[in-house]
């Protein structure tokens, strides 16, 4: 579990691609473990080596069909997050790390100190979007400031500009989305897919929340 509010802007030292998959090397500030979880651009990934001020992680096939992992190349600057512990302040949202899908930059634009920038969002996923609510993008808690078809515009701060990969963003590049997990389970007991007995503190602790 994270929160959104992005540690380190790493930058990506190698891109290992075979058959089975690809392994990314990553140089971080971050201090990890073997074995420890890491949001790498909103993907939760697990760091497979440590050392030499950075990690090596695997990125199956299934997740770089499913996210922008793919366009990564030596060079790349992304986005990471260490998880949430009992002890932090959550300044976010509670974002899982489990990519729903993949949307396009369409535009960035200066409005005074800040930019703004619209991303087409895929139609499955404009259900659970809505204005002033909380959204993922790149692994970063934003919020949606506006909402028309399947377009969403995002105001950011001069400082999220800068200390993400945000400042990277042109139009045509492609960015990973992850909508409120609340949103969902609003959902899915309004559809009556998860009844009010089954929806508790057991249940999401079962379900890695």
């Amino acid at each position: 579990m994270f929160t959104g509010l992005v540690a380190d802007l790493g930058t990506v030292t190698a891109v290992d691609a075979s058959d089975d998959g690809v392994r990314l090397a990553v140089d971080t500030s971050l201090e990890l473990s073997e074995g420890d979880s890491v949001s790498v651009n909103g993907v939760c990934l697990t760091a497979t080596r440590v050392g030499d001020g950075g990690f090596r992680a695997d990125v199956m096939n299934e997740t770089l069909r499913r996210s922008s992992l793919a366009q990564l190349e030596t060079g790349s600057r992304v986005n990471l997050e260490l998880p949430l512990r009992a002890a932090d302040r959550l300044g976010g949202h509670f974002v899982q790390g489990h990519v729903d899908g993949v949307g396009g930059v369409w535009d960035v634009r200066e409005e005074g100190f800040s930019r703004v920038v619209t991303i087409g969002v895929p139609a499955e996923l404009m259900r659970y979007v809505v204005e002033k609510g909380s959204i993922t993008v790149e692994g970063i808690s934003l919020t949606v400031a506006g909402v028309e078809g399947n377009q969403i515009w995002i105001a950011i701060l001069p400082h999220t500009y800068a200390a993400t990969n945000l400042h990277t963003l042109h139009a045509g590049d492609q960015v990973n989305i992850e909508v409120d997990v609340l949103a969902k389970y609003a959902e899915g007991r309004a559809h009556g897919e998860i009844s009010q007995r089954e929806l508790t503190v057991e249940y999401l602790l079962a379900n890695g929340y």
